[in-house]
């Protein structure tokens, strides 16, 4: 049995403390569409949207206990980082470096065709940046 799936993408659930922070790292430096927050069991979420993907910012009513170790791939196991395929890399990285973004990984070649970069979001999550020729 596999998988039926009904959407060809994923959503992503993102904790965070500081929601407004995280806003304006999704909404107004990478400029994903804001499509609303609601109320949920513990919390408040509030939905961009990355192409068909739904980006889902958490900020629960309590803090929660623990943070995840910072470190992007090498500092633990687990989720890590999340990849979105573009074709203006060098802009993004740009409008990153000018709102104050840690830019983990600078535009790199890994292969003739594939170019990526990494930047850090408010939280410390890694976001890959995928741009092919």
């Amino acid at each position: 049995m596999s998988v039926k799936l009904t959407k060809d993408s994923i959503d992503l659930g993102i904790v965070t403390n500081d929601p407004e922070k995280a806003l304006g790292f999704y909404r107004d430096v990478l400029g994903f569409e804001d499509v609303g927050e609601s109320p949920m069991p513990g919390g408040t979420m509030h939905r961009l949207l990355c192409g068909t993907s739904t980006i889902k910012l958490v900020t629960p009513k309590k803090a929660p206990p623990a943070a995840a170790p910072g470190g992007g791939i090498q500092g633990a196991t687990g989720y890590r980082y999340w990849t979105i395929s573009v074709a203006n890399l060098a802009e993004i990285v740009e409008r990153c470096q000018r709102a104050g973004v840690n830019v983990v990984v600078p535009i790199t070649e890994l292969r003739p065709g594939i170019t990526i970069a990494i930047v850090e979001d408010p939280d410390g999550n890694w976001v890959e940046f995928l741009e092919t020729a």
